[in-house]
């Protein structure tokens, strides 16, 4: 039987953990190239107010996706070292409030859009369901990271949107980096639960690649480099973009060779280290941007 507190100030705790508040690495990686977009569709001076709505809308959607996830997930997350412990694999909160839980929080995500334009209330539903999709796709096929990265960068073309701006060449250039970008941090995550995936029949990019992994990652990060030169160009941005991107082939460069002995704990470490490519391209972009240099 499960045992689960009564009280909701005994249940908070648990949909903290539930909503991964506690590992904001997930918040980070979705909200630097939504601020990316943000800047770039407002050529540099967004308003605080479309910040602070697509800031806020990072985490709720994040949260509502962790929660999705762990319901889709529990009857597979007790079976991995990783994540046998969560709230609702372990039983320490029901399923059926976990499906109360994400109804929240897309019902709280819902009350940003009246703040925007009616296009981009067409544009959520994109993200909506894309949220609810990535789940179930490692059930039927190795690519659930390609729909993970679809979902990560909706809220690029709807940065551009909720700005009156139409998503452009540079918005779907942005699209497809960030969409790369993801596949190949989310296939060093996916190395680490690699065995225990194999064992239960969890498919993932980590298990099709296999071998050839850690060269289709950096493959996958060179390119987005490529593409977000090619934004640079675009923009006009010069040296500060220059030195932006050459720090963060540095910085790929390192996970590489800390996550080539394919070490699950070192393949973990290389995933959350891309928190800081999100942040240098995003002080890059607003440096170019106030400086034009």
């Amino acid at each position: 039987l499960m045992n689960t507190p009564f009280s909701l100030k005994q249940r908070l705790p648990l949909y903290a953990e539930v909503m991964r508040l506690h590992r904001p690495i997930g918040i980070y990686l979705l909200l630097w190239p939504t601020l990316w977009a943000v800047f770039i569709a407002a050529h540099g001076k967004p308003s605080l107010k479309i910040v602070l709505i697509f800031s806020i809308g990072v985490v709720l959607m994040r949260s509502a996706g962790c929660v999705i996830n762990d319901w889709a997930d529990r009857n597979f997350d007790g079976q991995v070292t990783r994540t046998k412990d969560r709230p609702i694999a372990s039983g320490r909160l029901p399923a059926r409030e976990a499906l109360y839980l994400f109804a929240f929080l897309i019902a709280c995500s819902a009350l940003l859009l009246p703040f925007l334009n009616l296009t981009t209330f067409y544009w959520s539903f994109g993200a909506l369901a894309l949220a609810s999709l990535y789940p179930f796709m490692k059930r039927f096929t190795y690519l659930p990271q390609l729909v993970l990265g679809a979902a990560f960068s909706w809220a690029i073309p709807m940065a551009f949107v909720a700005q009156d701006q139409s998503p452009n060449v540079i918005c779907w250039l942005l699209y497809a980096a960030n969409l790369l970008w993801t596949v190949a941090y989310d296939t060093q995550y996916a190395m680490a639960d690699r065995e225990d995936d194999l064992k239960i029949g969890v498919k993932s990019t980590a298990i099709l690649f296999g071998d050839f992994d850690l060269a289709i990652i950096g493959l996958l990060q060179s390119v987005f480099i490529a593409l977000m030169a090619i934004i640079g160009y675009m923009l006009d941005f010069g040296m500060i973009w220059s030195v932006t991107l050459g720090i963060c082939v540095g910085l790929f460069v390192w996970q590489w060779r800390h996550s080539r002995d394919r070490v699950a704990v070192h393949c973990t470490e290389a995933f959350l280290h891309n928190h800081k490519i999100g942040m240098i391209i995003f002080l890059g972009l607003v440096l170019s941007f106030v400086l034009n240099v």
